[in-house]
């Protein structure tokens, strides 16, 4: 079973199908430098370091 995301609210949240995602913040004027992220199999989450944009395993999805 994937662990729960902490409570915080994120700003925008997007299913994946891959453990490795990349994040650039949207590429608008707000945007940021991309950054790869890994999420763990084993919480099924990740958050964006700059922008908490929020990355989250589907269910059934695994590492690509």
């Amino acid at each position: 079973m994937l662990a729960r995301p902490p409570a915080h609210e994120a700003p925008e949240t997007e299913e994946v199908t891959a453990t490795r995602v990349s994040c650039d913040g949207g590429g608008s004027a707000l945007g940021h430098p991309r950054v790869w992220l890994s999420i763990d199999p084993e919480t099924g989450w990740v958050d964006c370091p700059y922008c908490d944009k929020r990355f989250i395993l589907k269910e059934g999805a695994g590492a690509h």
